[in-house]
């Protein structure tokens, strides 16, 4: 068997590009995207919703400028984020200038769409002189008309054609700054296209299979969809499209990525599915923890394991385990040791302790080895 965990396997090498303080391609890490769903006009919501994206660990978040109230609302709305904002350009050329003037980090753009050669030599230049990237979104829902005559229907060839016609357009005006997305609701188009593309190109890759549908079921398409790309090595930035709240894309995103073994963020809880030995309720246990412990942005794991079956081996390889026992005491364990038992009265109150504890450890030796490293460079 050649089992090989993913970081032992190619990433697929691309250009790099900046969003705004984001790298992306070119080997740094993968990066968790969102949109948000509020009008950008209401400021206020727009960035409450982004600052919630941002507690949840997003790194690039996208806003709709479809009008030119909203691209001029930006401007508000980038000063009171951490996050570099993406700005959602469909058509008219002039609010790629204004999302550009406001401070938008990125233009999701498709330069055949907006004109002239002489209005895309405008965005290109307001690019430039505020130094934004952009992103050819590629959609199979919204093909051009030429392309889809030549093929008679969406397909990963047609999605991979238009983004290289756009491409063109840019790199033909001598822009480099820009990253590729080739979208579809399908998993298999999606999928099909990102393969292809990534073998014809070394730009950076937004993937994402849009309008994957509501949480379970917009869950599963990504999962399948996307942690197929990411494990082939395919994939510098990603967006999970759910029909939910933008913080739920943004843990779903994170989910992935952490069950791969690609980032981790926070903590990974190991659990059962439970059943007639469970020595607690691991099914609530669990739900609660996953609650209690969303605060800690620490990489950590928590293994929650019903019985002694699975338990111990599963607590090997974790931080912190948890085994269901008799008489309602539990086994805890430690690096992968016995290390006391609890009572399961209060064991919710004292995992979230326990947890807590051993983040902050965590925490004080990465942040002692950066310094080190930051004395070091100096």
């Amino acid at each position: 068997m050649n089992y090989r965990p993913y970081q032992q396997i190619d990433r697929r090498v691309s250009r790099q590009i900046h969003v705004g303080r984001v790298p992306v391609g070119g080997g740094a890490p993968i990066t968790v995207q969102t949109m948000t769903t509020t009008l950008t006009t209401d400021v206020a919501g727009t960035v409450a919703q982004i600052r919630r994206a941002e507690a949840c660990g997003v790194d690039i978040v996208r806003v709709s400028c479809p009008d030119q109230e909203s691209a001029l609302a930006l401007k508000d709305i980038v000063r009171q984020v951490e996050v570099p904002v993406v700005a959602d350009i469909h058509f008219h050329y002039k609010r790629a200038i204004e999302a550009a003037q406001s401070g938008a980090a990125c233009l999701r753009i498709n330069p055949g769409n907006i004109g002239s050669p002489e209005r895309v030599r405008e965005v290109i230049k307001a690019a430039r002189d505020h130094n934004c990237s952009m992103r050819i979104g590629v959609n199979a829902g919204s093909l051009e008309r030429h392309l889809l005559e030549k093929y008679g229907e969406p397909n990963p060839e047609a999605l991979v054609e238009s983004a290289l016609e756009h491409a063109k357009i840019l790199q033909d005006n001598d822009f480099h700054e820009f990253k590729i997305s080739v979208k579809a609701s399908d998993v298999f188009m999606a999928v099909a296209a990102y393969q292809q593309l990534a073998e014809v190109c070394d730009h950076p890759l937004h993937i994402g299979i849009t309008e994957a549908g509501g949480r379970r079921m917009g869950t599963v398409k990504s999962a399948i969809g996307l942690g197929s790309l990411l494990w082939a090595g395919i994939g510098d930035t990603l967006r999970v499209s759910l029909s939910d709240e933008p913080e739920e894309e943004v843990r779903v995103g994170w989910d992935l990525l952490k069950g791969l073994g690609i980032r981790n963020r926070g903590v990974k809880v190991i659990s059962c599915p439970s059943c007639a030995r469970q020595g607690f309720n691991v099914i609530q246990t669990v739900q609660t923890l996953e609650e209690r412990l969303a605060h800690i942005e620490t990489p950590l794991t928590l293994s929650i394991i019903g019985c002694v079956v699975n338990g111990p081996g599963e607590a090997l390889m974790t931080d912190i385990g948890v085994t269901g026992g008799g008489n309602g005491r539990h086994m805890v364990y430690a690096a992968g040791k016995t290390d006391h038992t609890m009572d399961g009265g209060d064991m919710v109150e004292h995992i979230v302790q326990l947890v807590e504890a051993k983040a902050a450890l965590i925490q004080a030796g990465i942040d002692a080895e950066k310094a080190a490293a930051k004395m070091a460079a100096e």
